[in-house]
């Protein structure tokens, strides 16, 4: 049995408190291993061939998503979703099917203000990909969310993936993947701050791998204990710099916003406020903020595939 199956076969016996302070162990450690490949991989700057460049001939591009893990991050959706509006930006939200019932109407308000809705994994509970048999009856149930949503984007829970398995899904992109992030449980990035196309096989449908290029947000505030967002500077610069995919994943689950006590696996919105306000001030007139599927669809046009 592989450590990450064994992981999630007793997570649910270990006290939350003990899974944060293994990982928080563990990161310390992989951070002075990495120091040379996190969070800047520099091999990962080079340009695809036939790179069709950003839409509106813009610097980079920036894709906002977050991943809704709990009935608690749920309840925080159309207060971030606000936030992100009243600073002009609109951002993907996924959703995990059967780990809390989602609210039909927080899905619809959010498509109603422009933003995109996505599936996560189906029951977080870390074990999609333990066998193929098992992702095959999970990907049926998926793919009846993906349509029941209007859904067109995929992000499996922990960032595990495989590319060959994710043809099962009715999806125009898969985002379960990064160019660096040796916290990770699978830790194998894609070394690329581009998306890129994977091609159908054996008569199934090709789709776009659109991997993170920004450090989590738990990995970053809770994980780190970071207490600005310097890590999230740095990296952006680097992408603007290279003319790269500004795509970060946060999560509502993390975010405090200031109507109760700050915990341990908490952070200040007043960051990602922050964060959207830096991109805003430092980068006016030099990027598009785009959703995933509108990134595809532009893709396609371009015929990069």
């Amino acid at each position: 049995m592989s450590v990450n199956k064994l992981y999630y076969l007793v997570k649910p016996v270990i006290p939350r408190s003990l899974q944060i302070a293994t990982r928080q162990y563990f990161v310390a450690l992989k951070l002075r291993r990495n120091r040379d490949l996190w969070p800047i991989n520099p091999a990962a700057a080079k340009k695809p061939e036939g790179w069709p460049g950003w839409p509106e001939g813009k610097k980079f591009a920036l894709v906002l998503t977050h991943d809704v893990d709990t009935a608690a991050g749920q309840e925080n959706c159309i207060r971030l979703s606000n936030l992100e509006e009243s600073l002009g930006f609109r951002s993907s939200f996924n959703f995990v099917p059967e780990r809390y019932p989602v609210s039909a109407e927080i899905l619809q308000t959010l498509r109603a203000s422009g933003f995109e809705i996505g599936v996560h994994g189906l029951n977080h509970d870390g074990k999609l990909y333990n066998s193929r048999r098992l992702f095959s009856e999970r990907a049926a149930k998926i793919n009846n969310y993906l349509k029941e949503w209007g859904a067109a984007g995929f992000r499996s829970p922990a960032m595990h993936h495989n590319f060959e398995w994710l043809h099962e899904l009715n999806i125009e992109y898969d985002s379960s993947t990064f160019d660096t992030d040796p916290f990770e449980p699978q830790p194998d990035g894609v070394c690329t701050i581009f998306p890129f196309y994977i091609p159908g096989s054996n008569g199934s449908k090709g789709y776009f791998e659109l991997p993170y290029t920004v450090p989590q947000d738990f990995t970053t505030f809770v994980l780190m204990k970071q207490k600005n967002i310097d890590i999230w500077k740095k990296k952006i610069d680097w992408l603007a710099e290279c003319e790269g995919m500004v795509l970060i994943n946060t999560h509502p689950d993390y975010m405090n916003f200031g109507d109760k006590k700050l915990g341990p696996e908490h952070y200040s919105h007043e960051l990602y406020i922050e964060l959207l306000e830096y991109i805003k001030d430092a980068y006016e007139g030099e990027f598009c903020n785009i959703l995933p599927i509108e990134l595809v669809s532009y893709l396609i046009e371009q015929k990069y595939i």
